[in-house]
């Protein structure tokens, strides 16, 4: 039986999933690095998968953009399809010159404008993190198969075009290393339904440098990421 956004039965998803927001990168994904895979869901052409990667059973499933979309669909493999850990697989924009397009970052920490969390009217602000032993595998991954990485704080935002023009170095005084769109939502569900998340990120925009990747690098350039995400999830 699905649920309004997915129409996968009970055992069709694997325990760890990974997550990119673009459906097509979900089927490219599946396409190329699994073994047997077979497609779950269609609901909203928001693609799912489920194969093999080196003998371990795996799950790919986009979530589309935004908070409201990540958290409906991370909320419903975690709750209605007994997942485990999803790991975000997507693309940021870069607040710091240092980070080059194509780079890996690792969002230990989020910072957000997203007024996701007032959901559980907390008495206070609530910092949305990764799960330690996620975050702890997929580094020591990196660091074997000799792929680069830095591990700190982004900023997840509801605004794409932001009105604000000082955005961007408000945040970088703050020591943040990039902007994207979803990790709030993940992150938060995660941790009230006791699972595991991990937000993995390619640099598919240097703002500091106005460097921007196009559309078709955007679903097609993110290998080292990708490899490294399928290295880690048969680790766990």
């Amino acid at each position: 039986m699905g649920t309004p956004h997915n129409n996968a039965n009970k055992g069709d998803i694997a325990k760890i999933v990974l997550m990119p927001g673009d459906p097509l990168r979900a089927k490219l994904i599946a396409e190329t690095y699994l073994e047997d895979a077979v497609q779950y869901t269609t609901v909203r052409n928001v693609f799912g998968y489920t194969g093999t990667y080196k003998g371990v059973k795996v799950s790919v499933q986009a979530s589309g953009m935004g908070c409201p979309s990540m958290g409906i669909y991370s909320y419903e493999l975690y709750s209605y399809y007994d997942v485990e850990a999803i790991m975000r697989i997507g693309s940021a924009g870069a607040f710091s010159k240092e980070a080059k397009l194509g780079d890996i970052l690792f969002a230990q920490g989020v910072a957000t404008d997203s007024n996701y969390a007032a959901q559980y009217k907390l008495p206070g602000t609530y910092t949305p993190s990764a799960d330690f032993h996620l975050l702890e595998t997929a580094v020591a991954t990196c660091r074997e198969i000799d792929i680069p990485f830095t591990v700190g704080t982004v900023l997840c935002s509801d605004m794409f075009y932001n009105d604000n023009t000082s955005y961007m170095k408000d945040w970088q005084k703050m020591g943040v290393l990039a902007a994207e769109m979803e990790s709030t939502a993940l992150y938060c569900n995660a941790s009230r339904l006791g699972k595991k998340a991990l937000c993995m990120l390619t640099v598919s925009d240097q703002l500091v440098t106005d460097e921007h990747m196009n559309t078709e690098e955007r679903q097609t350039s993110f290998t080292k990421m990708i490899t490294a995400a399928l290295e880690t999830a048969i680790k766990l």
